[in-house]
């Protein structure tokens, strides 16, 4: 029997948001080997074994004057790359606080979740490919795209989103969060939530057993490239109409033109199903119907009913992280804020 996605939402109200790492560390593997140290070959020009070249000395003379570049701008070197770490750490810093806020928020109203993923995926595939318009930046928002008629039933979601904006930006130090980081974002809380959900009602409802066969085995770490795209900038005007279908009422081969629009096909519809509305067992029905997409859709189903999901998660992952940035050029710089210096001169050591 399919196992839906969205079938087992409610049961993850009382837990705590799982920490994921933002930028997380990669493993390499360790090699030894053996280093031999060459012979200097002189100048063909040279008539004693013992006599350096005029190369010879040039390239001793180059080293020095790069040693001696290297070691007197040390002090231009070192503010530059510790610049990056503070920039890096209150993004990172800044993003927790919104994965937090916004589990909170969806953790209170788990309806809303089928309609978060709906509004993150409209916005974005307004994205052109022919004049590298529309995207995922935020133009939902305005009152003459959310009113169309593929956008019906997602005011709620927004109004939603706009709760939960006004408290991220208070404690904000860099900034307001665009609306197209926050719709993504919030599209990425929900998927982790519902993850975290099926892996509790897998164990029989057991939450602790749950959250432990989530930490084992769940595609946490599958997020780390979706987080570091973080800075999308807000349109200031609507998208142009009629490049999002009305999924409930589209067929299969529109849905199917559509994808392949923005540079997806049958394996990318079938494993967003949950984002094409409400009833993910319908759609994945629908889905089925096509000989192209019924193989991909099988294979989620498979996997959905699997202890880890793996072929499910990770595969949904890629595609929201993909299709989360189409257009967009990521301002990795967004949300910092200057710092105040410190004087080390007036510190009494």
């Amino acid at each position: 029997m399919a196992v839906s996605f969205l079938s087992s939402v409610p049961s993850f109200l009382p837990l705590l948001p799982p920490q994921t790492a933002i930028y997380p560390a990669t493993a390499h593997p360790f090699h030894t080997a053996r280093v031999r140290c060459g012979q200097i070959k002189t100048d063909a020009i040279a008539t004693n074994e013992d006599r350096f070249s005029r190369r010879d000395v040039l390239q001793g003379f180059g080293g020095t004057i790069a040693l001696g570049l290297l070691v007197s701008s040390d002090h231009m070197v070192e503010p530059a790359f510790a610049a990056d770490l503070i920039q890096r750490r209150q993004r990172s810093e800044f993003l927790s606080n919104i994965k937090g806020t916004l589990f909170t928020t969806i953790k209170n109203n788990p309806d809303i979740v089928p309609s978060l993923l709906t509004l993150a995926l409209n916005d974005a595939v307004t994205y052109d490919k022919a004049t590298k318009t529309g995207g995922p930046n935020g133009s939902i928002r305005f009152s003459s795209e959310i009113s169309r008629p593929e956008n019906e039933k997602l005011s709620a979601a927004l109004s939603f989103l706009e709760e939960a904006k006004k408290e991220i930006d208070s404690y904000s130090k860099g900034g307001p969060i665009s609306y197209a980081d926050l719709i993504q974002l919030a599209a990425q809380s929900a998927v982790k939530s519902t993850f975290l959900a099926s892996a509790i009602r897998k164990c029989g409802g057991n939450e602790e057993k749950g959250q432990l066969l989530y930490s084992a085995y769940g595609s946490n770490g599958q997020w780390g490239l979706f987080d570091r795209e973080f800075g999308r900038s807000d349109t200031e005007v609507p998208d142009p109409e009629g490049r999002v279908p009305i999924w409930g009422k589209a067929s299969v081969q529109e849905m199917k033109e559509k994808f392949s629009n923005i540079g997806f096909g049958p394996r990318q519809l079938a494993v967003l199903s949950a984002f094409l509305g409400p009833d993910q067992t319908a759609i994945e029905e629908l889905l089925a119907s096509d000989p192209d997409v019924l193989p991909w859709v099988q294979k989620y189903q498979r996997s959905r009913e699997t202890v880890s999901q793996t072929d499910y998660e990770v595969d949904l992952i890629t595609t929201l992280t993909k299709i989360s940035r189409l257009g967009q050029q990521i301002n990795y710089e967004a949300y910092t804020y200057p710092v105040q210096k410190v004087d080390l001169t007036k510190l009494k050591l």
